[in-house]
């Protein structure tokens, strides 16, 4: 297969296109044939070894990608060959193949085109995560955003108007700036002709900005952290204009501001459940067509050193794509047809417990389904007893009325309290009179596919995937395991349930 190569560490200029061997899934992988892979600034710097990970050499750069599923590993069920699906593989997109691990694979919502998918996450990722996690912006407030015709400027400057906040959009030229205000910036600063500071006061009445967002660092900072309003908090995402500031720490105290770090990479790894929140908050916005990545050029996969030259160049306003096909497969979409609702009708039948009267009868079950579970409802009293047992207490849980101007319209339940409500479910299907202690063992292979709202009504569907017996004389089960969620098609999460009866 052909690939872009970094066979030395160096600038773009110094990347190879050649022929390499085709990559083989390991258990846990997935072989993706590449469509569209995105170019992003930690692409320009993985490959000068300047960037948080370090692949070995040599590799290909290129961290979000789209494709179809080729081949997959033993080990991975929820993926087939076929199967349209996004990646944020980190590295390895620049080729006409990667391998990536089922983790970090996602479905191709329907209706989105290869281009787009290579497209969302980083950028959108990021910079959701940065303005509602980190900086908790707040409908009415002013959000600046430097370097705002890049990639993740052009999302935070359109994820700040979803969130109610007044957005000034700061970039190099004219043309970016016309970008920003198509993509809803309210003011516009050209901080090459303008003092950035002088033009903020003025345009926030001297009070400042209550939430900077900066990919940029070098020249900017400094001023950036000068012009935030009391309370303010500054977003450090990056540092594209290329030096790493030094801030006076005598700003913040002044200020009463924060600095707060923004590494998506990592809060996708620290806080996974929230991360596909997000991610799903994200599907839901470009869905009800909300946000759209910018897209520069589309280069074919020979040219990738040129996508990351024009980024380090700082050319690219929105997204720079390499595709390995033709322009009008890496954008065509696959059209949705609308479902009509079927009518609720509402259950009659009652819930059998299945029981098992010994080990045998357990193992000859496997491969059956165990049953659904009576509807449980997901109280905002539960919700709140979760936040308050676990010291997880995010406004989204237990804050109604700032909940209301979600998309949900209401507090979700956080995504462990759904897992953790599994045992009692899995009680209420089947029992097992043989055993004197049964033993929850937790989850595995979980996968969160739509939030679960305040007083919801939720059940279990599992079905027995394996049963073997223990050294100790017990019983080890996994059960395949979805949430389902009354009323909603898409359920709110997929489990592997692992038990052990003594």
């Amino acid at each position: 297969m052909k690939a872009i190569l970094c066979e030395t560490h160096g600038k773009p200029d110094s990347l190879v296109f050649k022929n390499i061997d085709n990559p083989k899934p390991s258990a846990n992988e997935v072989l993706i044939d590449i469509k569209a892979c995105s170019a992003n600034f930690p692409d320009v710097l993985i490959i000068q070894n300047l960037y948080q990970f370090k692949p070995e050499l040599p590799f290909s750069p290129g961290a979000e990608a789209a494709g179809i599923v080729k081949s997959v590993g033993k080990n991975v069920n929820h993926f087939k060959k076929g199967d349209k699906v996004l990646s944020l593989c980190g590295w390895g997109g620049f080729a006409e193949e990667a391998v990536v691990d089922q983790s970090r694979v996602f479905p191709l919502p329907k209706g989105m085109d290869y281009v787009t998918a290579s497209s969302l996450m980083y950028n959108y990722g990021t910079s959701y995560h940065a303005l509602k996690d980190r900086a908790k912006l707040l409908k009415g407030e002013t959000l600046l955003v430097l370097g705002a015709a890049g990639g993740v400027g052009l999302a935070a400057v359109e994820l700040g108007k979803i969130l109610g906040a007044t957005v000034i959009a700061a970039a190099s030229s004219v043309e970016k700036l016309a970008v920003c205000k198509e993509k809803g910036a309210t003011h516009l600063i050209n901080y090459t002709e303008e003092d950035l500071k002088t033009r903020i006061k003025e345009l926030t009445n001297g009070k400042g900005a209550d939430v900077v967002y900066d990919p940029v660092g070098d020249k900017w900072a400094e001023a950036a952290v000068r012009s935030t309003a009391w309370n303010g908090r500054y977003l450090v995402v990056g540092f594209a204009g290329g030096e790493i500031p030094k801030i006076p720490m005598n700003l913040p105290l002044l200020k009463g501001c924060a600095i707060m770090g923004v590494f998506w990479g990592r809060f996708t790894s620290e806080e996974p459940a929230l991360s596909v929140q997000n991610i799903q908050e994200l599907g839901k916005f470009y869905m009800q067509g909300k946000i759209k990545p910018h897209i520069y050029k589309l280069y074919p996969l020979e040219k990738g050193a040129d996508a990351l030259n024009d980024l380090m160049n700082r050319k690219v306003t929105g997204k720079a794509v390499v595709i390995t096909c033709t322009e009008e497969e890496a954008s065509s979409a696959e059209k949705i047809t609308a479902k009509v609702p079927k009518p609720e009708v509402p259950e009659t039948s009652t819930n059998e417990v299945l029981a098992f009267q010994n080990q045998e009868a357990v193992l000859a079950w496997v491969g059956n389904p165990l049953g659904k579970s009576p509807w449980l409802e997901v109280s905002q009293k539960m919700i709140d007893e979760f936040a308050e047992a676990t010291l997880d207490k995010q406004w989204i849980h237990i804050d109604k009325e700032a909940a209301k101007s979600t998309v949900f319209g209401d507090t979700i339940a956080h995504g462990y309290l759904t897992l953790s409500l599994i045992p009692k479910l899995m009680s209420e299907i089947y029992s097992a009179p043989f055993s004197k202690m049964g033993i929850n063992y937790g989850t595995e292979k979980v996968r969160f596919l739509h939030p679960v709202l305040s007083n919801s009504k939720i059940r279990l569907n599992a079905t027995l995937k394996h049963a073997s017996k223990t050294a100790s004389g017990g019983l080890k089960m996994i059960a395949e395991a979805s949430i389902e969620i009354q009323g909603v098609e898409k359920p709110a999460c997929y489990a592997e349930v692992i038990s052990v009866l003594n």
